[in-house]
């Protein structure tokens, strides 16, 4: 993990150190989860990636397809999602295992 250094101001940095003394964690597990729970940036919304290589498609002369786009829109997503559990398959085997 790395380390961040930031300025607060003073009613922040008391309302950060209430919840910590009242939950018993640390100011920085205070910080980590409400950053956490922050809605995902707009470039990081699950349907970003299929978004955009519908957006890389090849046009159909002067306007685009529409009818086609919409038509590929579930092989697109599929080949996505396999592509997704392929990569997650493939970090799981890669994770060293914890000795017992």
């Amino acid at each position: 993990m790395k380390t961040l250094t930031i300025r607060l101001p003073d009613v922040l940095v008391k309302r950060i150190e209430q919840e910590s003394l009242s939950r018993r964690l640390s100011k920085s597990d205070i910080v980590r989860e409400r950053l956490a729970a922050m809605p995902p940036a707009p470039g990081e919304h699950p349907l970003a990636d299929i978004l955009a290589e519908i957006d890389r498609l090849p046009a159909a002369g002067l306007k685009r397809n529409a009818a086609r786009d919409k038509k590929r829109l579930p092989e697109i997503i599929r080949a996505h999602y396999r592509a997704a559990k392929r990569h997650y398959r493939q970090q799981r085997s890669r994770r060293p295992t914890r000795p017992v």
